[in-house]
């Protein structure tokens, strides 16, 4: 194929995923059309509209239903307030103390949830941890046995509709970097920082991207406050070659959701080829074939979030089949030891 047709070739294939945010700052929330209400409340496992009627679940607990048609009783700053929508709630007393994770990614409209304690007193809020599709999550909340606590499932703006989601006992992901691992030796983020590291399109003029040669890669990401106060995230750019075999397998696993993002056209001005999403340790693979033997690949890797809380990092771990294995399909139970 020529080089030109090859690149428009390219260039189709980028164009549906060009909309893909890479950037390091919280894009703007869209504009949420104020729909009013219908009555139609008749979905599945539905919340209660108000504390006094909420509807009692215990953990671990999914729940699914609309807010569409309810009151809009509740608000919290967490960090839009103003909200008219319409919510609906939940309740539920914990047998012992630990934390919880409240999830509603899935949901059909940007919702913002929160938690109140049985005083009323607000626990923890999020409005967007999803900011693709503006969905909500509260992550290692503290709760008390025998304490009865009000879950909210509420929108931003005016939005309403169907929403689903989980509350379940939070555990922890925690990564060890493997014997031998090269480090991206990136160094900490803190409030304030500008990535001359490895930010890639994200830090002009230099652009600096990091080289990964190594099979076994460990790198760090996380979030913090930029020099205007916003909530923002580090973003990790690599160069990777292909190797001989003619595909590039990269198997990624991280303790927070993050994306493994190749990147063509390779410029600056750049589309997205495909993206692979990595939940919590729970590895996934991106296999990359079209360059060729020698070819030069760029790689994205970076949260799936922004955080409004404090300065946070963590682990990540790559593995590349950069170098040919000893043994036949020893590939292959690298990938296992994941499982």
């Amino acid at each position: 194929m020529r080089a030109a047709a090859l690149y428009l070739v390219l260039l189709a294939l980028a164009w549906p995923l060009a909309a893909h945010d890479l950037g390091v700052t919280r894009p703007a929330k869209p504009a949420v059309p104020n729909t009013p209400p219908s009555p139609d409340r008749d979905v599945l496992r539905q919340g209660g509209d108000t504390i006094a009627d909420a509807v009692a679940v215990t953990i671990p607990a999914t729940f699914d239903g609309t807010t569409t048609g309810y009151t809009n009783d509740y608000d919290e700053v967490c960090p839009y307030a103003g909200s008219t929508s319409p919510d609906v709630v939940y309740t539920f007393t914990p047998d012992d103390d630990f934390g919880i994770t409240v999830d509603t990614f899935g949901s059909e409209l940007d919702t913002k949830i929160y938690i109140y304690d049985s005083d009323l007193a607000l626990v923890a809020c999020n409005d967007d941890f999803y900011y693709g599709d503006y969905t909500s999550r509260l992550e290692n909340v503290p709760v008390f046995g025998g304490v009865q606590y009000f879950l909210v499932i509420d929108g931003w703006g005016g939005d309403h509709g169907i929403y689903t989601g989980y509350v379940e006992e939070f555990v922890p992901c925690v990564l060890e970097c493997p014997a031998g691992a090269a480090l991206e030796g990136e160094p900490p983020i803190v409030d304030g920082y500008v990535d001359h590291w490895n930010g890639g399109c994200n830090t002009p003029p230099d652009y600096p991207f990091q080289d990964i040669t190594s099979p076994i890669f460990c790198g760090k990401s996380g979030y913090y406050l930029n020099a205007s106060g916003q909530s923002s995230r580090d973003t990790d750019w690599f160069h990777v070659i292909i190797p001989e075999s003619g595909e590039l397998e990269i198997t990624g696993d991280a303790e927070e959701r993050s994306y493994i993002v190749e990147i063509g056209p390779q410029y600056c001005g750049l589309g997205v080829i495909q993206v692979v999403s990595t939940l919590p340790c729970s590895p996934t693979t991106m296999s990359i074939t079209w360059s060729g033997p020698g070819s030069l690949v760029w790689i994205w890797v970076g949260s799936q979030t922004f955080w409004d809380g404090a300065t946070y990092e963590y682990d990540y771990v790559l593995f590349l089949n950069l170098t040919t294995p000893v043994e036949p399909h020893s590939w292959t139970a690298v990938k296992r030891l994941f499982n």
